[in-house]
């Protein structure tokens, strides 16, 4: 990939590009460990500790039956470089979707993960329908 600006630069404009989001994103590393909360996750997580979160462990905001689930995705997604994108959810009483997609350097290595929500039509796909299951 040819880059026209230096990695400073393009660093802030994808961090620019999160902050102003009006849907969550959480950033987590493999380890499951949030490195990273937009505002709008900030917000929504308000009640749970919001920014307070960052440096905690994904897992332990979710129920066993989630917590399996996002082993399974991040399992998939250290298969192939091409397992990048998985639908986790529709909340209907917020028309929002939920993705769990794969974070990755350069030579295709997995460094983490990040959930986000989109507010939006609701996504047909079957949840986790990726994993063949």
């Amino acid at each position: 990939m040819t880059q026209m600006i230096s990695d400073e630069k393009l660093n802030a404009m994808f961090r620019s590009m999160l902050e102003e989001d009006h849907c969550a994103v959480v950033v987590c590393d493999l380890t499951h460990t949030i490195v990273y909360m937009n505002p709008a996750a900030a917000a929504a997580q308000a009640k749970h500790g919001g920014y307070e979160l960052v440096g905690k462990n994904l897992l332990n905001c979710h129920s066993p039956a989630s917590q399996e689930k996002i082993k399974q995705v991040v399992a998939w997604f250290q298969e192939s470089v091409e397992h990048n994108r998985v639908h986790t959810f529709f909340n209907p009483k917020q028309d929002k979707d939920g993705y769990m997609i794969a974070l990755r350097d350069g030579d295709g290595s997995l460094l983490g993960y990040y959930e986000k929500h989109e507010y939006r039509i609701k996504d047909e796909s079957p949840f986790y329908g990726e994993l063949g299951q």
